[in-house]
């Protein structure tokens, strides 16, 4: 199966009344796409075209990305967090002459051809009439570490993961995520519900997770996806019962044993899988035999579409799924000379099998020795006390750094901690936890404080928020 754009995807399937975009006020057949447009004659204008997706909600973007594919010949994705002050950047690096919104007054760089508008009304048009560009799909980095990179891909890269594992199932899946599709977790999604013979549900940009999560459970999802921040904020304002899902996907952060763990209680029916990918990298493998890390056997495995390599503690991809390569006057080499992007994810096997340790670039240094502070979250998390936390640097005179911690409890926990008429529970409880550090971690990896909280703050692609930790 080869998917030469999404318009002619949908064109060539056999649409189902049952599939269907949602998101908050509107739901949208499928089948209508086929003969219907949002952008209607602007089509023609848009032919060969650069555009910038730049819309307020994602449904107009997932729309807009249906009609555009195959028409124009670059598509560059805006998430919704990235601030509106990077867009003459992006603007010039990508040479875009058009830009594809639901907003009234956008302000454009002269550059810039024209202004045309998406909606979710759709309007007859000639499917015939729409072209077949090998559209280039350009994705935004997250940014967290400066400006955003933009890299380059084509739906068959997208796609390939997705292509390789399409199943045709009488049962109607519905999928959904916490990701906006705009970004590459988030839009594999929208593939796989697209591409896949599912459909999707899209959440809101200022939507709480309990609303979310409410609105998921009525339209009946039965795939969904997110990453193990969403999926504890999810468990821990009780909005998770609000479905029933057959499938859950955990990626885009490290997936320890408790939230694998906690996912299983809390859906004792559904399939628990975690996937780790990249933007640059794509779509590497997906684990779903209930445990963290990842089998030894999928390194050096012969595979036709995916090899993978430790090299000096790093995992290192070489894929038909990876990027075409970074856009951008200066920009780095995407892979080294044998092809195999560096994704500067840190594992460290025990036994036969793997664990992600943290990121290259994120450790925090102890006095010369490298502390990785995914590790040391991953030890909290495991104590029955311990919804989530954060492990960051703080100064020290003496060793340049120290590691602290920030802890969520759980709500049991909290509450017997509020009723409690002991003044030091919560001393007696550190105390545990240092004691519990001090059984799993190197003296140096212990925090040297905890520091009790409400709340962690997450970043808009669902990740713990480092910057400035």
């Amino acid at each position: 199966m080869t998917a030469v754009s999404l318009s002619s995807s949908l064109n060539s399937a056999k649409l189902s009344s049952h599939r269907f975009l949602a998101d908050r006020n509107t739901i949208v057949p499928l089948r209508d796409l086929i003969r219907g447009s949002s952008l209607c004659s602007r089509l023609d204008e848009l032919r060969g075209r650069s555009a910038l997706v730049l819309t307020r909600d994602q449904l107009s973007a997932a729309l807009a990305m249906i009609e555009l594919d195959g028409v124009c010949r670059r598509l560059v994705l805006w998430p919704s967090d990235l601030p509106a002050e990077q867009v003459s950047s992006i603007l010039a690096t990508a040479s875009i002459d058009a830009i594809v919104s639901d907003a009234s007054g956008v302000q454009v760089d002269r550059a810039v051809a024209y202004f045309v508008s998406s909606g979710s009304h759709l309007t007859p048009i000639n499917f015939r009439e729409r072209g077949s560009h090998r559209t280039e799909w350009i994705l935004l980095t997250s940014g967290t570490t400066g400006r955003p990179k933009l890299v380059m891909h084509t739906l068959s890269t997208l796609a390939a993961p997705i292509l390789a594992g399409v199943t045709v199932t009488r049962d109607p899946i519905v999928w959904t995520t916490f990701y906006d599709i705009r970004r590459y977790g988030g839009l594999q999604i929208f593939l796989r519900a697209i591409l896949g013979g599912g459909s999707l549900v899209l959440s809101g940009t200022d939507e709480s997770t309990t609303e979310f999560m409410i609105r998921a459970g009525t339209n009946g999802i039965t795939h969904i996806s997110g990453t193990p921040s969403h999926w504890r904020g999810a468990l821990m304002s009780g909005s998770a019962r609000r479905i029933d899902p057959q499938y859950v996907r955990v990626s885009g952060e490290i997936a320890d044993q408790r939230i694998l763990d906690d996912l299983s209680q809390c859906y004792p029916r559904a399939k628990i899988a975690h996937a780790f990918a990249s933007t640059e990298a794509g779509v590497a493998f997906s684990v779903e035999d209930g445990l963290a890390g990842f089998p030894t056997s999928l390194i050096g495995r012969p595979r036709a579409d995916v090899a993978m390599r430790i090299e000096d503690g790093s995992l290192r991809i070489r894929s038909t799924r990876m990027a075409v390569r970074f856009l951008g006057e200066g920009s780095k080499s995407l892979t080294d000379n044998e092809g195999f992007i560096d994704t500067g994810d840190m594992v460290e096997r025990r036994d036969n099998r793997y664990y992600f340790i943290g990121r290259k670039d994120g450790v925090i240094n102890v006095g010369g020795r490298k502390v990785h502070p995914e590790e040391v979250e991953s030890v909290l998390n495991s104590h029955p006390a311990v919804q989530a936390s954060l492990a960051k640097p703080r100064n020290n005179p003496i060793t340049g750094a120290i590691v602290v911690a920030d802890i969520v409890l759980t709500d049991n926990v909290t509450s017997r901690i509020r009723a409690s008429k002991e003044l030091n529970s919560t001393g007696a409880l550190k105390t545990e936890l240092l004691d519990f550090c001090h059984r799993a971690l190197q003296p140096y990896k212990v925090p040297a404080t905890f520091r009790f909280v409400e709340s962690l703050a997450v970043a808009a692609s669902g990740k713990l928020l480092r910057r400035n930790a």
